[in-house]
């Protein structure tokens, strides 16, 4: 991006930023997600780190957010509340700390890291001791004076512990638990008064009330995190250990960390157990410990640089859109994938994101060149939700579907009342590798990647999944980076699956609308592959689960000459085991999903040994599921099962119920 590029998409980010910012802080809503917002406010701060000659007084990262609400006095900090300087990574985290230390080469750096609660800023002022204003951020200078609605919260001292002469304030963060707000929602829908949404909103929005006891009927809470006082303390950790002497509530998750391994591990161990902590939390900051290290360090805008808000990897994010390309799939279906620039999401780098369909394209008014809103779909798949149009140049392109297919160059077409568009050519090259690695994959081989598939096909050494269980040895070491170790190795490997369960073979041949879910409620009900391949429409229609589209792709299916005889071939290469039905045994009756991951077993393993048992296994949450398993770096599965009232278990429980 060039000087004239980076000046005009600065000043659509201010613009935009300005925008949410207000919404956000003075409205108290928020069209677009935080994490979103937190992703645009981060690539400004990172284009001016680029361009420093372009960044004004009036810029977003120059100024805290928020205006004082009419209705309560107006309080001036005597210091500043400052805004803290985010960063999403261990890389970008070791930049700021080279930076610091450039500045002081020869002080010793350790930290002190806090949780990062996901509330409302307040200062608390105290006159010999006794509490006698607090106040709001507000915009970082001045404030709301909220001392009234403050005094309502019990783990606040009205009167601190230690008798302290003169002014000193203390800074910290009110919020609500998740506990809490459960309890209180349930009141205000007996009542019949609106639901609040969230324990951040929850804490804003009580904060701001102008009626004190209505505020008491909340609920809040409050840790402390500064003091802004000369009580003799020369560390931050002194400064924590000094609040508690004086009785104010802190976080007992707070650390002192002699190095940034440490506080990476620290913020390891949170983002693990966030989700059972309760109240909202959405990262640690990490502070200079030494007091006099922090002052000397001083400040860059409007933000300290001896701290930074080292943020959990977020869901969603926003990035730019550069290119729309479209794959081929197995049963020639062409997908549009939008192609952006790097982001991290949930802790990954996202390059690529798929679109679904041409409908999807128009549904989002996506272009070529706008900005966009992603998010990981159950921390796996990236996904565009939303365009963000005020961003836009001028320079954007619409995007086409091509009228053929760009692989083969055979013609494509749209079949009545669906969306998808297809390839006419059945012999083109991508159908042929994707339908061969969607075989290996349902059949677990590992070891025969995209790479190694390609060469097959391309070398005609494979024509069909039958062949790949045809190779000899030998035959790989005509393929790029093979030697005689590797090529015995990847030919045990495809001979070892010569033997598959009915559902993972019915998963293998890749008709179309049939996932591995689907594939084994099929096996379940026919029991052999020549019982399914002979089933009528009604026959499937009676199964659970199966609805007429499916159905009519399975009929389809057996009915094609192409893939019957291709049927017919691996039949001869492979044994397929008739299904059995479900054990009985000590889980018999319930349903379960897996999310994250799990330390002492594999995925595929924690399935097998919960149908040993008797019980079932689904991928996605509903109603009837009886348990979720977490591990680590849960998705959105866990948040669908909280809604839905289902029981919840760690590995460690999990595990328990296996024995």
């Amino acid at each position: 991006m060039n000087k004239t590029e980076a000046k005009e998409r600065i000043r659509k980010l201010r613009e935009q930023i300005a925008k949410y910012r207000y919404e956000y802080h003075v409205l108290d809503r928020l069209s677009i997600s935080e994490a979103a917002l937190d992703s645009l406010k981060h690539e400004l701060y990172k284009l001016e780190q680029e361009h420093p000659e372009l960044i004004t007084k009036d810029s977003p990262t120059q100024r805290v957010a928020g205006k004082a609400l009419e209705g309560f006095k107006k309080v001036t900090h005597r210091i500043p509340m400052l805004s803290i300087e985010d960063v999403f990574s261990r890389e970008e985290a070791d930049e700021w700390l080279v930076r610091i230390q450039k500045l002081e080469p020869r002080s010793h750096f350790d930290f002190f890291a806090e949780i990062k609660m996901d509330g409302l800023a307040v200062s608390l002022v105290y006159e010999d001791g006794q509490f006698v204003e607090g106040s709001t951020r507000g915009d970082g200078r001045v404030g709301e004076d909220v001392t009234q609605n403050l005094r309502t919260i019990e783990a606040i001292p009205l009167s601190l512990r230690k008798p302290v002469r003169g002014r000193i304030e203390i800074r910290g963060e009110v919020y609500m638990t998740k506990s809490q707000l459960k309890k209180l929602n349930a009141s205000l829908k007996k009542r019949g008064e609106s639901e609040l949404a969230n324990p951040r909103n929850a804490a804003a929005g009580s904060i701001r009330q102008l009626d004190a006891n209505l505020v008491a009927e909340r609920g809040l809470s409050f840790y402390g995190y500064a003091l802004i006082a000369d009580l003799g303390t020369s560390t931050h950790a002194e400064a924590h250990r000094m609040l508690a002497e004086l009785g104010i509530p802190q976080n007992p998750l707070n650390r002192h960390c002699k190095s940034l391994d440490e506080v990476e591990k620290f913020h390891a161990e949170i983002y693990k157990k966030r989700d059972k902590l309760d109240y909202w939390c959405d990262g640690i900051v990490v502070n200079v410990n030494d007091d006099r290290l922090f002052e000397r360090l001083g400040v860059v805008g409007k933000t300290p640089r001896a701290m930074i808000a080292w943020k959990f990897p977020a869901e969603q994010a926003t990035t730019i859109v550069r290119d729309i390309q479209v794959n081929v799939g197995r049963t020639g279906v062409l997908t549009p994938v939008a192609v952006m620039d790097p982001v991290l999401v949930q802790g990954t780098t996202v390059t690529h994101a798929s679109l679904h369909n041409e409908d999807e394209i128009r549904r989002l008014g996506l272009k070529i060149g706008d900005t966009v809103i992603i998010e990981k779909a159950g921390d796996i798949i990236p996904k565009v939700i939303q365009v963000l149009p005020k961003f836009r140049s001028g320079k954007e392109k619409e995007f086409h579907m091509p009228k053929k297919c760009p692989m083969c160059g055979s013609p494509v077409e749209r079949k009545h009342g669906e969306v998808a568009v297809m390839c006419t050519n059945r012999g083109c090259f991508a159908q042929q590798l994707a339908h061969l690695l969607h075989l290996v994959y349902a059949f677990d081989m590992r070891g025969l990647g995209e790479k190694i598939a390609e060469q097959l096909i391309q070398k005609g050494l494979v024509h069909e999944p039958a062949d790949i269980f045809k190779l000899e040895p030998g035959d790989f070491l005509q393929l790029e980076g093979f030697a005689e170790v590797s090529a015995n190795k990847l030919h045990k490997e495809i001979q070892a699956h010569t033997e598959i369960g009915l559902g993972r073979f019915i998963n293998g041949l890749g008709i179309r609308h049939v996932g591995e879910e689907t594939a084994e409620d099929l096996a379940a009900a026919f029991g052999s592959i020549e019982k399914l391949r002979q089933a009528t429409l009604d026959e499937l229609l009676a199964i659970d689960g199966i609805g007429q589209v499916v159905a009519e792709s399975i009929v389809e299916h057996f009915k094609d000459h192409k893939y019957t005889k291709e049927l017919d071939h691996l039949l001869e290469v492979v044994r397929v085991k008739h299904a059995t039905k479900p054990k009985k045994g000590p889980l018999t009756g319930t349903s379960w999903v897996i999310t994250g991951t799990l330390d002492s077993l594999s995925r595929e393993e924690a399935k097998t040994r919960i149908k040993s048992l008797g019980g079932e296994v689904g991928e996605s949450v509903s109603k009837n599921t009886t348990y979720l398993v977490v591990g680590a770096e849960p998705g959105s599965k866990y948040d669908k099962a909280k809604k839905l009232g289902v029981e919840i278990l760690d590995e460690k429980q999990f595990l328990k119920k296996l024995s």
